[in-house]
């Protein structure tokens, strides 16, 4: 049967009207997080995948990722990967049914948020 009510019904919330929340962009910044560390695993492997081959070889995968561009991506990563890491730990409270009313949740987002930016330059510093 044809659905004759469609026209009657509300339209879906649009990026105009609907002001993403804090909880929503951090499940998609874990999601992208996620894809990235991804790239960054091939790069990796990628990199000593040329050790292995040659010397000219490698020489062209170390001058990539020892450049500044290099460099900028492996940080990223490293931001990526405690963002990452810190969000699954947010989901594992989560899933064992703690601080899910809307301003805990909202403070885990911070916490995963500034938390993984002082670990990325913890990271730095350290290494």
């Amino acid at each position: 049967m044809a659905d004759v009510n469609r026209g009657n019904r509300p339209l879906s919330p649009h990026l105009q009207v609907y002001r993403p929340q804090l909880t929503s962009v951090t499940s998609i910044l874990t999601r992208i997080t996620g894809n990235a560390l991804i790239v960054s695993a091939l790069l990796i492997a990628w990199w000593f995948l040329a050790a292995a081959t040659s010397a000219d070889y490698f020489a062209t995968a170390n001058g990539l990722l020892t450049s500044w561009f290099g460099d900028l991506v492996m940080t990223l990563s490293v931001l990526g990967l405690w963002y990452h890491t810190l969000a699954g730990i947010r989901h594992l409270i989560w899933d064992n049914g703690y601080m899910l009313e809307l301003e805990q949740a909202e403070k885990l987002g911070w916490g995963v948020v500034i938390g993984s930016a002082v670990l990325t330059v913890l990271t730095i510093i350290i290494v």
